[in-house]
């Protein structure tokens, strides 16, 4: 399958997709013509006629975190499981799979019925336990269980099979012309005769200690790279106080907290556990006997030349594939598994030993709950100092009289640039929120910005204290390092120089060898050289002797402090009895790469073919969230007060 199309599988949210056989619940809607974009129910994804809406998007993220909670073993919200892009990134994914599944379906992928039916009737998590046969009543009320329906079910099916047939048919129908291999397999094995002599610095002469009027001339030239960009200083209130809460909790608010967040705080049922995987039933078969013969797992696999997977205190929630989960979790401990038709071949389990699921108590998760109740005292403590300072302002009062009043704090911001940088462009260490300084460049010289708010309950008001207009430093601020490149600079055209008049002797018919005596230098020769021993004498060497034809003088850089100059002598071409199979060779390493980068293309086009798009404001609004701070003047941003209780 190709790596494209398994992109989406691999990330961080499809564990919230799964469902029986490890499929998302992508549920279809009804297209709208792009004039009437606007008017209707509006969609978090949408992509031709399929779409996710807000209560889709709330029910799918729902699963999410509920999942990502008993991986983690404690309690997530939703902003810790968006955080760093994470929802920017899930809907481009969604997006992308729902534009393709949309394109290959109105392109005419769409697997049959007969085939949909039959896998849905070889899933053993739909079969009777008693008559071992497919069970139409067991099979709706497992996917009830996950909140799907039979519709959404086989939807999803179709899907997949879509996605893999026609991955199959583009890896098994793009082949690479052979000329690609074949020049490739005639680069790395030709071979060439070359004669060169290397040029040093000191054939070349080295350049005197620069004066200031040099140096002063090498500033002005380099005046671009040279100069200090505008910089500026700042003053910049804040409100947490300096400290982190440390109020007494009640121990009643502590008992509420922890009746409300009761479930979310418990730990699921883990088990350890072995799965061998096995390319038929027959060999599944073989495998469950001999482990419920006693054989260690160990020994039957490699008895059966496969690799086994060891899992340690795995939750149900981190298995991929819901026919081993279903498998793992209805055994006993030390019991083998039947055979299990997985999405990849036959699986066979043993579980060694079962975690049971623990109801959290309130001694287990006191301290969390009292670091959740005192971070949340700490938000609402924050947006009183806010509004009172905010009142103060109002009342007349000037910046630094308000953060008194309320008990706010001030910090000096050093000069920095518009990028957050120091003004000699070193990092600030901890780097400045961008927010902070982006507000900063919208005001000018003693200019002071609203309270502006960024999120998770802080706040901050800047005010800008000094503007350093863009300027050359001084002299003596950069003498060495300046001295240092004007030395480099010359050195530099000095061997130039002295390398084009030596070069420009051999081009113009001069012996090789009388060329490199005159210089102080000894001619070196080199005997059937290829790209890989040529390496040793130097990148100058490679690169001139194989960028050259034959009798043709070249001339190129070695070292940091060094030429060469040589002719290219001779060229042996690749001997067709080597050159034929490493050039099929060299073609097979790339049909991979090439099958990769065209599916990623065709995946990204038939997003764009259906029109699939997202709206992340829509999606924040759906979770809860505060809307990402928008792109205007300094302090519009709403602050909307923090929720009492959870």
């Amino acid at each position: 399958m190709l790596t494209a199309f398994r992109a989406f599988a691999k990330s961080k949210w499809a564990v919230g997709l799964l469902v029986l056989l490890a499929l998302g619940l992508v549920v279809t809607g009804g297209s709208q013509m792009d004039v009437l974009a606007n008017v209707g129910p509006k969609n978090v994804v949408s992509a031709g006629d399929r779409s996710v809406s807000p209560a889709e998007f709330r029910a799918e993220m729902d699963r999410i975190l509920q999942q990502s909670q008993e991986q983690a073993g404690r309690a997530l919200t939703f902003e810790e499981l968006i955080g760093e892009g994470g929802l920017t990134q899930y809907l481009q994914q969604k997006a992308q799979q729902m534009g393709f599944l949309n394109w290959a379906w109105n392109a005419g992928i769409r697997p049959g019925k007969d085939l949909i039916l039959r896998e849905i009737r070889q899933a053993p998590g739909f079969f009777d336990s008693v008559t071992g046969k497919f069970d139409e009543n067991q099979y709706r009320a497992k996917l009830a269980e996950n909140n799907a329906t039979p519709e959404m079910f086989e939807e999803q099916l179709r899907d997949q099979y879509a996605t893999q047939h026609y991955g199959s048919a583009l890896g098994a129908g793009l082949r690479l012309p052979r000329i690609y291999g074949a020049v490739l397999a005639s680069q790395a094995l030709e071979t060439r005769d070359a004669r060169w002599f290397a040029v040093t610095q000191a054939m070349a002469g080295t350049a005197a200690a620069p004066t200031d009027a040099q140096l002063t001339a090498f500033m002005n030239q380099n005046a671009a790279e040279l100069r200090l960009p505008e910089s500026r200083t700042a003053s910049v209130v804040l409100f947490d106080g300096g400290e982190a809460a440390t109020a007494a909790i009640s121990d009643a608010r502590i008992q509420e907290r922890f009746n409300f967040r009761r479930d979310a705080l418990s730990l699921p049922e883990r088990r350890t556990f072995v799965t061998l995987t096995a390319p038929n039933r027959a060999a599944a078969d073989r495998i469950a006997a001999a482990l419920r013969a006693g054989q260690a797992p160990d020994e039957v696999a490699r008895a059966n030349n496969i690799q086994p997977a060891s899992y340690a205190e795995t939750p149900r929630s981190a298995l991929g594939d819901p026919a081993v989960a279903g498998a793992v979790f209805g055994l006993a401990a030390n019991e083998v598994s039947a055979p299990v038709q997985a999405s990849v071949g036959f699986v066979v389990a043993k579980v060694t030993a079962i975690q049971p699921g623990r109801a959290a108590t309130l001694a287990d998760v006191r301290e969390q709950v009292v670091q959740e109740l005192r971070a949340e005292d700490a938000r609402a403590a924050v947006y009183r100092r806010v509004e009172a300072y905010e009142k103060a302002r109002s009342d007349g009062k000037t910046l630094d009289q308000a953060v008194r009043e309320v008990g706010a704090r001030i910090i000096q911001v050093p000069a920095i640039r518009e990028d957050g940088k120091l003004r000699n462009g070193q990092d600030i260490n901890p780097p400045l929120p961008p927010q902070l300084v982006e507000t900063m460049w919208r005001l000018g010289k003693g200019a002071e910005s609203e309270v502006v708010d960024m999120g998770q309950g802080q706040y901050f008001v800047v005010r800008v204290d000094e503007v350093l207009p863009a300027s050359l430093p001084p002299l003596d601020a950069v003498r060495a390092p300046l001295a240092q490149q004007w030395v480099l600079r010359e050195n530099a055209r000095l061997l130039t120089t002295r390398v084009n008049a030596l070069a420009a002797r051999v081009r113009g018919g001069e012996d090789l060898a009388a060329v490199a005596a005159s210089a102080g230098a000894t001619v070196q020769t080199g005997s059937g050289l290829n790209r890989q021993s040529a390496q040793q004498y130097g990148q100058g060497v490679l690169a001139g002797a194989f960028s050259s034809g034959r009798g043709e003088v070249f001339s190129q850089q070695n070292t940091a402090d060094s030429h060469v100059i040589g002719r290219t002598e001779r060229i042996i071409s690749a001997p067709a009895v080597l050159a034929a199979p490493a050039a099929e060779q060299f073609r097979q390493r790339m049909a991979g790469d090439s099958v990769n980068a065209v599916g990623e293309l065709a995946i990204k086009a038939a997003g764009e073919r259906s029109k699939a798009r997202y709206d992340e404001a829509l999606a924040r609004e759906t979770l809860g969230l505060p809307a990402e701070a928008a792109p205007a003047a300094a302090g519009t941003a709403p602050r909307p007060a923090p929720a009492q209780g959870q």
